[in-house]
Parts: C-alpha cells; sequence; structure tokens
C-alpha cells in the first residue's frame, strides 16, 4: 500500500469523529407536519393524529395555521368524526383568508431569467405570473367541500347544500356535486328545487348519464310514470340499459294503470331482446290483462323455448285459451314429473275425461301427490263419474278441508240417491 493512501486513511480517521460530534451539536428539530403528512398518504390516520398533536403552536414562526387544521379536518373526516372535521375546516377558511402567501420558488426562478433576459430594455420589476387570490379562493372553495362532504356524512343536507353555494365556482364545476345537491333537496323533500338543479346540472354536463338517470328515477319515485316516458328514450339511449331495465320500467307503467305504454315499451324491448324470456312473459300477462288468451298463450310458448321452466305456463294458457291439443303437446314437454300430471287431470277434467284421470292414479301414488286433498278429489269426482262408487267413497273419506269436505257430503248425498234409484244418476 503507498504511502499516500495510508496518509489519506489517517487524516480520516482523526476528521471522523469531529464531524459526528458537529452533527449530534446541530440535530435539526422534528418536522411533526411533514411526518403527519408522510403518514396520512400512508393511510395511517391514527398515527398522523398523534403527531399533529406533538406540533407546538406557540413557538413557531410564520407557522401555517390553515395547513394545520386541514389536516386535521382530512385526519377527522378519516376516521369518520365529522363534526371534529368540520370545526378544523372552517378554522382553516379563517386562517386561509388571512394568509400570507409566497411566491413559489419556481415562479421567482422563471422571473429572475426573465430578468436577466430582458434586463436591456429596463423595464420596471413586473409581479411575477401568480395570482395569489385565484389561489386563495381555490383553497378555500375545496375546504367548504369538504365541510360539505362532511355534512352530508351527517345528513345535514341544508347545511350540504349552503356549504355548496359556499365554495363558489369550485362548488358547480362537477357534475357529482350538482348530483349530491340535488339528492340533498331530494331528501328534504323539496323536489321542485332538486329537479331544476338537475336541470341545471344536465346543461351543464350533457355527457354525464347519471344526472339523466336521477331526474327518471326520481320520476318514478313520485309515480309520475307518463312524465318518466317522455324522457325514457333519452335515459335507454345513454345507459346501455339490460332488458329487465325495460321490463321494471313497463312494470312500473303497468301498476299505474298504464298498461297500452307498458306494452308499447315492452314490444319495442322485444325487438331488442328477442331471447330474453322474462320479456315475453310480462308482455303475456299485459294482454291477459286485456283477455287477449291466445295473444298470452303464443307468448308463453315462445317464452319456454328459451326457458323450459315457462313450459307449464305456457301449456295452462293453452288450456284456458281452449286449445287442448296443443295444451297436451306442452304437457308432454313438462320436466317436473307432479306439474305435468296434475296439469293433465285439469285437462283431463275440463274435457270431461275422467276414465283418463283415473288412469293417473298410479302416478298420483308413485308420486306421492294425493297429499295434496285438491288432487284427492279430482281423483274422488272422477270415480264418481264413471259411477265407481265404492271407490269414490273410499277418497272422500279422506278429504279433510273444509271447503273439499262440503263438496265431499254433496257427492256422497248423491251416491246415496244413485244407490236407492239408479234413475237419479242419468
Amino acid at each position: 500500500m503507498s504511502k499516500n493512501i495510508i496518509y489519506l486513511f489517517l487524516v480520516l480517521a482523526f476528521l471522523t469523529p469531529n464531524a459526528e460530534a458537529k452533527r449530534k451539536d446541530k440535530v435539526p428539530p422534528v418536522d411533526h407536519m411533514a411526518l403527519a403528512t408522510m403518514m396520512i398518504y400512508d393511510g395511517s390516520f391514527e398515527k398522523a393524529k398523534l403527531e399533529l398533536e406533538l406540533v407546538d403552536l406557540s413557538t413557531q414562526k410564520n407557522f401555517d395555521s390553515a395547513k394545520y387544521h386541514s389536516m386535521n379536518g382530512i385526519i377527522n373526516m378519516k376516521m369518520d368524526k365529522y363534526q371534529d372535521a368540520i370545526s378544523h375546516f372552517e378554522k382553516a377558511i379563517k386562517y386561509t383568508k388571512h394568509k400570507v402567501y409566497e411566491v413559489p420558488k419556481e415562479a421567482k426562478e422563471k422571473f429572475t431569467v426573465y430578468k436577466y433576459l430582458f434586463k436591456e430594455k429596463k423595464k420596471k420589476e413586473a409581479v411575477p405570473n401568480f395570482d395569489i387570490e385565484k389561489l386563495r379562493a381555490e383553497q378555500i372553495g375545496k375546504l367548504y367541500l369538504n365541510i360539505s362532504e362532511a355534512h352530508y356524512k351527517l345528513k345535514n343536507y341544508q347545511q350540504t347544500i349552503q356549504s355548496l353555494d359556499l365554495a363558489g365556482a369550485m362548488g358547480k364545476n362537477k357534475s357529482q356535486l350538482y348530483t349530491l345537491r340535488t339528492d340533498c333537496y331530494w331528501k328534504l323533500k323539496e323536489h321542485a328545487n332538486a329537479f331544476n338543479i338537475l336541470d341545471d346540472g344536465y346543461q351543464k354536463f350533457p355527457k354525464d348519464t347519471t344526472l339523466l338517470k336521477q331526474k327518471f328515477y326520481y320520476y318514478m319515485d313520485l309515480g309520475l310514470y307518463l312524465k318518466a316516458l317522455e324522457i325514457s328514450d333519452d335515459y335507454f339511449a345513454v345507459i346501455q340499459p339490460q332488458a329487465k331495465d325495460y321490463t321494471a320500467f313497463a312494470g312500473a307503467l303497468a301498476n299505474s294503470n298504464q298498461v297500452d305504454k307498458a306494452i308499447e315499451v315492452l314490444e319495442k324491448t322485444k325487438l331488442l331482446f328477442p331471447k330474453d324470456a322474462q320479456v315475453s312473459i310480462l308482455l303475456g300477462h299485459l294482454y291477459l290483462k286485456k283477455d287477449m288468451r291466445h295473444t298470452t298463450a303464443d307468448l308463453f310458448e315462445k317464452s319456454s323455448y328459451y326457458d323450459k321452466k315457462y313450459t307449464h305456463e305456457a301449456a295452462e294458457m293453452h288450456r284456458r285459451a281452449h286449445a287442448i291439443p296443443h295444451a297436451l303437446y306442452l304437457n308432454t314437454q313438462i320436466i317436473d314429473k307432479n306439474e305435468k300430471v296434475k296439469q293433465k287431470i285439469a285437462i283431463f277434467i275440463e274435457r270431461e275425461e275422467f276414465e283418463k284421470v283415473i288412469a293417473l292414479k298410479d302416478a298420483l301414488y308413485r308420486y306421492n301427490m294425493l297429499e295434496d286433498e285438491n288432487l284427492r278429489y279430482a281423483l274422488a269426482y272422477s270415480y264418481f263419474m264413471v259411477k265407481d262408487f265404492t271407490k269414490a267413497e273410499y277418497h272422500l273419506k279422506k278429504l279433510t278441508k273444509n271447503a273439499l269436505f262440503s263438496k265431499a257430503t254433496m257427492i256422497r248425498k248423491n251416491i246415496e240417491k244413485c244407490k236407492n234409484n239408479s234413475l237419479e244418476c242419468l
């Protein structure tokens, strides 16, 4: 190792302890505000709150009280302490109104370069392009927005609106703020104001579909379905609706006795979603209200092509439309065996084909369906009609329901008449 290198090591060895000693003599004070800021960004709000409590408000020169209270407000918001947050934000506003702003370093540097480049013109030094009052208004606006959020969380809807108003231009520069303001008016039952704000917001932010959705559902909530219908085309054009959106709207129209309007909506929906079974089912029920059974039966059958659970309803509707052969054809496609047998019995009794009902007795026993007393009565009635009185009485005796028991009593009386005088059964 060369002598120069050894000499360098010796020098460093002697100098290092002295440097350490100097550093220890000049330990910089802890910047609790800076630490709290880092903790807020890290999401450690409890620690940030504790760090701010260590700030000595009395000894610091040019202390930024506005920033201090703003940070406290944010921390309390994050910790769901909304009333405390409001208190700090209000203090922050008070200090911001009288805050002395320093020109940012970047603005000073740009201004210095400008003076250097144009010094030969000997112009008066101008104030750098830094609008202090604009910055002050923006910061106060943001604080009022924070206050409005805290009031909304506390369900102080009137104060929420007032805070949004005090935020000035910043209280109207986003569509979400119109949504918030509208919701407050709605919760205060000031519906006219709510609609006015929605109109103003939609005029200012025509591409925001949330405002139009809100208006549509407010009309629905108030039962103003025809007003909702007026804007429904615009509404459905912007929301990329699913079939369920249309069916919900049509259902609301139907519930308000606007059946024809509901049918009109669903007919359009069926063109858009031809394979959605629920659309045809709901449309079929609406046509049934107009006593259009064949149309309903056809719609139910089309629904069953895409969802087999509607096959039973399709068969039943064809039965009620007196299209019995087709009802029996659809009945063969029903997956649920109990439902299939039950519906067959209804069809056979309607056609007075009592022998066919009796032919299903094995299926009734096999699927344990005679626990349903309505089916047992149907079987007993069928035995009575074919004059097998013994088996009819056997099943009639097992009926316990009041409505069926009285019917069974009447049939048994008729059986006695038939037994005493066969001419009574003619």
